[in-house]
């Protein structure tokens, strides 16, 4: 039964199921209120996964496919929430001042003040869209992929960016941190500090409320995410536009455009720290370095275990 139930899964079922387990042993051990609801969809989590992944070696079905292969891309955003329970839970200092000073010793001063005088609501603009094209990006990779019938390779490119997001989480947990949107400028005052032209405040909103920060918060730096070491668009946009460069996809110039302007954003906008990117770009190098490596450790111990 065991090596059955190893056989079935690929190396990013094992992956999702192993890490929302730390999250709950974490919660467990470390928080001061353990969260039950957390732990128990975990579980219901865990046991959707080996079904979808039983029925679909088992039958073949269109959606239970499409549900086989696309299911570990909503899963980077409830991870990413139950980082956030777990973080709030922990009542962890923030890091903040440690990355203030890093950057300032770096560049004797802070990168987000000095970037500000060369703003203009043009370039606020064009930043804050290429910005929320993070959530399309890597999905490009993947449809291109799918479209082409490139298992393998999209097989591979889910498991990357699923591995980077939790080494990005992992981070987040070690280093908790909300950025200089709101240790060195006045978050409520972003729409008038820094103004854009249509899109911009719209933008900002739902990227907050996706960051847990709902519009017209009385405390947004409480609820907020503390997701700034590593840098995860930095990370994760690396990663897309090697991919893309990799497998020649027919959109990587539009990535590549947007890419460079999404990493740049990432310090005019005020959501990370220089040293954040740095981070985003080690850890880039962590992922595709070590994801062929426990991708093949996971085959080889499938084959040992199914010998047994």
């Amino acid at each position: 039964m065991i090596s059955n139930f190893i056989r079935i899964l690929r190396p990013v079922d094992v992956l999702i199921i192993v890490f929302i387990h730390i999250l709950s042993l974490t919660s467990i051990i470390f928080c001061t209120r353990v969260s039950v609801p957390l732990i128990v969809i975990n579980i219901l989590v865990s046991i959707f996964i080996v079904v979808v992944s039983r029925y679909h070696t088992s039958r073949r079905s269109n959606v239970v496919e499409k549900i086989y292969d696309w299911y570990p891309i909503p899963m980077i955003f409830f991870i990413f929430k139950e980082v956030h329970v777990i973080i709030q839970s922990l009542s962890r200092s923030d890091w903040d001042n440690f990355f203030i000073d890093i950057d300032r010793m770096i560049f004797g001063g802070d990168p987000t003040i000095w970037l500000s005088q060369y703003s203009t609501p043009l370039l606020t603009e064009i930043l804050q869209v290429s910005y929320a094209s993070y959530y399309f990006i890597m999905l490009a990779v993947g449809i291109e992929l799918y479209i082409k019938k490139e298992q393998q390779k999209f097989t591979f490119a889910v498991f990357a960016i699923v591995y980077g997001f939790v080494l990005s989480y992992l981070g987040y947990l070690l280093f908790p941190a909300v950025g200089p949107r709101f240790t060195l400028h006045d978050f409520y005052s972003m729409n008038t500090d820094l103004p854009g032209l249509w899109l911009t405040n719209t933008i900002r909103d739902l990227i907050n409320a996706g960051e847990s920060i709902p519009k017209g918060a009385l405390s947004a730096i409480s609820l907020a995410q503390r997701d700034v070491f590593p840098s995860g668009h930095t990370q994760m946009t690396l990663i897309s536009m090697y991919f893309a460069h990799r497998y020649k996809l027919k959109c990587r110039y539009i990535i590549h455009i947007f890419g460079v302007l999404l990493i740049f954003s990432t310090v005019y906008l005020r959501y990370h720290y220089v040293i954040d990117l740095v981070g985003g770009i080690l850890f880039m190098m962590l992922t595709m370095w070590s994801a062929p490596k426990l991708i093949k450790w996971w085959e080889r111990w499938k084959i040992s275990t199914g010998n047994m």
